[in-house]
């Protein structure tokens, strides 16, 4: 009987949390709604009064509104992509593993399993990096959500205000997103601060649409100065190729710790994210490239091209030669 209770008050606690995890959301849409109100009818239709400027207005205005929305319904409806079945345990090795009681023991049947596997990062004590909860062997980059409850690929951050976790299959979508907020906060500002001039100074009738204006250019400036900060940290993580977890949690390699692990040089750190095709990177459509599951990295790239070695060898050879030729200057005097 009490078992009984427990699973559905937990079942009661699951749902509730689902339903306020809309709420950020809930609260975004309403937003973009009042805004849309407020900038077509009351500042368009009714406060311009050329009709030249009213349709240009609404042309720009609605052809960022396309691409905006369109964005942010992709960031909040693209399911986070999970690793597939070959890093997953099998039925066999789970069981072994499970009924392994000694740490050292397992730690070694998952470095053997692993070997299978494309997996170059480790846990910071340099063990193979296992999801106890998915039983699977995590791919680089690989994380688990504990707000999903599962492990997502390339995983960036969960974002409440899309209902999401921000990984390797929308993180394109979200920083679209991101980018054509920044342009419609910018647009609906530029556009509406000469009326809130003409407001101000009492250039224009005091009527209702004054309140909807005013209002409108405070939400627009308020929303763009905490935007562009998020955008330009993103964009930041993207040159660097990096995630947020990554920039706060250094990756460790199988050589150690490595900061720029992935760091492929700035135009290809890009097309890690939006794809070889330029024509596609201003559109929410999916063209990253790989699988989500292994990811080009810096060591890598670096013997295969030795001239895209790091600097300081050469740097530390230079400062060799410096002191060999000294030396001999002085040997001669």
């Amino acid at each position: 009987m009490r078992r009984g209770w427990k699973m559905a008050l937990s079942w009661g606690l699951r749902c509730c949390r689902r339903v306020l995890s809309w709420v950020p959301v809930l609260v975004i849409v309403l937003v973009v709604l009042w805004s849309y109100y407020a900038y077509v009818f009351e500042l368009c239709l009714v406060t311009v009064l050329s009709p030249a400027e009213k349709v240009i207005y609404l042309i720009f205005y609605h052809a960022i509104f396309v691409f905006f929305t369109w964005t942010y319904w992709k960031s909040i409806f693209t399911l986070p992509q999970q690793p597939n079945q070959k890093f997953h345990l099998s039925y066999s090795d789970k069981e072994r593993y499970e009924n392994e009681e000694r740490p050292e023991v397992q730690k070694q049947m998952l470095i053997d399993m692993a070997k299978k596997l494309p997996v170059y990062t480790r846990t910071g004590s340099g063990a193979v990096r296992f999801c106890d909860r998915c039983h699977l062997i995590k791919p680089d980059r690989c994380h688990h959500c504990s707000v999903c409850a599962m492990c997502v690929l390339k995983m960036d951050h969960h974002c409440p205000w899309v209902n999401n976790c921000i990984g390797f299959s929308n993180y394109k979508f979200f920083l679209q997103f991101l980018a054509y907020s920044v342009l419609y906060c910018l647009y609906i500002a530029t556009t509406v601060f000469n009326y809130f001039i003409k407001y101000w100074r009492g250039e224009l009738p005091s009527v209702r649409s004054k309140f909807h204006v005013l209002f409108l250019l405070f939400v627009a400036c308020m929303f763009f100065v905490s935007l562009v900060i998020l955008f330009g940290y993103h964009c930041w993580l993207v040159s660097r190729n990096k995630t947020t977890l990554e920039a706060f949690c250094t990756p460790v390699f199988t050589s150690g710790p490595e900061k720029n692990g992935f760091n492929l040089g700035f135009i290809k750190n890009i097309q890690q994210v939006f794809g070889d095709n330029k024509k596609f990177w201003l559109i929410p459509i999916g063209s990253s490239p790989g699988d989500g599951h292994s990811f080009p990295m810096r060591s890598m790239n670096e013997s295969q091209n030795p001239l895209l070695a790091n600097e300081e060898p050469w740097e530390e050879n230079e400062d060799e030669n410096r002191g060999i030729h000294l030396k001999r200057k002085n040997w001669k005097k």
